[in-house]
C-alpha cells in the first residue's frame, strides 16, 4: 500500500513531471516552495521545422525524462542543504509523486504518465494527477526555497480571484472561487495567443519560437503603422479568437512588394501585430473585471513572458485597482513541473489521489468546467 503522509503545515514534498508538450520537465516541491525546477527544452529539435513535431516530443521525452528526474531529486536535495532547510531529498523521503493528465499532445502525456505510474508502484508512493493549466493558473502562488516571493505574495484567501491564461496552446479566462473551485468564462475558438505569435513570425520568415523574436522586433516598430483589425471587440462573450487576425496579417503581408520588406517594416509589422493582439486581450480582460470584480488577477502561460503584453494587463488592472500576480521565476512562467508541483500540494491537502494507478490515462482535451456569461 502506497504510503500516504499528508503534512497540511506545508512540509509535503512532491516530485513533479510535466510533458504535455516539447518541454521535458521534472520538478521538486516542499508545500509552495520550489527546491528545483528542471526544464529539457526541445526548441533546437524543433526549430528546423517551424513548429512542435508530435513523434519527435515524444521520442524525446522517452530519451531525457529519466535523467531530468533525478537530477530534479538532486538539485532539490542540494538547495535544502544549501538554504539549510530540514528536508533531505530522495525516495525514502518523497510523499508523492505529481504528473500532468492534460491538456496537451496526446503521445507526449503518455511519457509522463507512464514513467509517474512505473515510479509510484515502484517506491510505493501516491500519485496526484494535475490538469496543466490549473499549473499555470496557481503558478503566482509559487513561493522559493525559503517560502518567499520576491515581488510580492498573492493571496489564497482573496477570491474571487480572476485567471489570465496565455500561452502556446490556449488563452483563457478563468475565475477561482476558491483553490480547486474553478469556472472558465471564456477561451480562444481557434488558435491561442502564443499560436498566433508562431504563425505570424513564420509568414515573416523570422524563425522559430516567433514569440521573442516578435517582441523583441517589435520594440523598434510603430504600432499603428498597419492598423491591423482587432478580433471580436465588439463581441460580448468572453471568448478569444486569433484566426481573423492571422488571416488579416497574411492578406497584409501579400499585398506588399517583397522589396519594401526591410528590416523598419519587419519591425513596424511585429509591433503592430503585437499590440492588436494584447489589445483583444485586454478588452475581454476589462469586460471580465467589470462583471466579476475579482479581488486579484493571476497571469500563467508562457506568452506571460513577452513585457509588452504583461505591461497592457497591468495598465487595465490598475485603472480597476485589482492587483496583478505573476510567478516569482520566468522559469515558472512557460510550461514546467515546479507549477504541477504547487497544483499538486493543494490536492494533496484536500487527499484527491489517484484511486487506482492502472486506470490512470492521458486526457489530452481536459478543462475547466465552462460556465459562458
Amino acid at each position: 500500500m502506497a504510503r500516504q503522509n499528508i503534512n497540511h503545515r506545508g512540509s509535503y514534498k512532491i516530485l513533479s513531471i510535466d510533458t504535455s508538450c516539447d518541454e521535458t520537465a521534472a520538478a521538486v516541491t516542499v508545500g509552495r516552495r520550489v527546491l528545483s525546477n528542471i526544464i529539457w527544452s526541445q526548441v533546437d529539435v524543433h526549430r528546423p521545422w517551424g513548429g512542435v513535431v508530435p513523434d519527435l516530443a515524444r521520442k524525446e521525452h522517452q530519451k531525457h525524462l529519466g535523467e531530468v528526474i533525478q537530477l530534479a531529486l538532486a538539485r532539490a536535495n542540494a538547495n535544502s542543504k544549501r538554504f539549510r532547510l530540514p528536508w533531505r531529498i530522495n525516495w525514502k523521503t518523497i510523499d508523492a509523486i505529481a504528473v500532468t493528465q492534460g491538456p496537451g499532445l496526446a503521445i507526449a502525456l503518455e511519457v509522463g504518465i507512464k514513467k509517474a505510474k512505473e515510479l509510484a508502484k515502484k517506491h510505493r508512493i501516491p500519485l496526484i494527477a494535475v490538469n496543466h493549466m490549473e499549473g499555470h493558473l496557481l503558478s503566482p502562488l509559487a513561493q522559493n526555497a525559503k517560502a518567499h516571493v520576491p515581488k510580492g505574495e498573492p493571496s489564497i484567501k482573496k477570491m474571487p480571484t480572476l485567471g489570465l491564461l496565455i500561452s502556446g496552446g490556449h488563452t483563457q479566462l478563468v475565475l477561482v472561487k476558491k483553490i480547486g473551485d474553478y469556472q472558465l468564462l471564456g477561451e480562444t475558438l481557434d488558435d491561442a495567443a502564443g499560436e498566433a505569435f508562431d504563425k505570424v513570425a513564420k509568414m515573416l520568415d523570422l524563425g522559430y519560437p516567433g514569440g521573442p523574436i516578435i517582441e523583441e522586433l517589435a520594440r523598434q516598430g510603430n504600432p499603428r503603422h498597419f492598423q491591423l483589425p482587432v478580433p471580436m471587440a465588439r463581441d460580448s462573450s468572453l471568448n478569444f479568437s486569433f484566426s481573423g487576425l492571422k488571416t488579416a496579417c497574411l492578406y497584409k503581408l501579400r499585398a506588399i512588394p517583397k522589396k519594401e520588406k526591410d528590416r523598419q517594416f519587419l519591425a513596424d509589422f511585429a509591433a503592430d501585430f503585437q499590440a492588436t493582439l494584447a489589445k483583444a486581450i485586454t478588452i475581454k480582460l476589462k469586460r471580465a473585471l467589470e462583471t466579476y470584480r475579482p479581488k486579484q488577477i493571476f497571469l500563467g502561460g508562457g506568452v506571460i513572458n513577452n513585457l509588452y503584453v504583461r505591461q497592457q494587463i497591468r495598465l487595465v488592472a490598475k485603472k480597476y485597482q485589482v492587483p496583478v500576480f505573476v510567478p516569482f521565476s520566468r522559469r515558472l512562467i512557460g510550461d514546467n513541473a515546479a507549477m504541477i508541483g504547487i497544483a499538486a500540494f493543494f490536492k494533496a491537502q484536500k487527499g484527491e489521489f489517484v484511486k487506482n494507478i492502472n486506470l490512470l490515462d492521458r486526457q489530452p482535451n481536459l478543462n475547466f468546467p465552462f460556465k459562458p456569461l
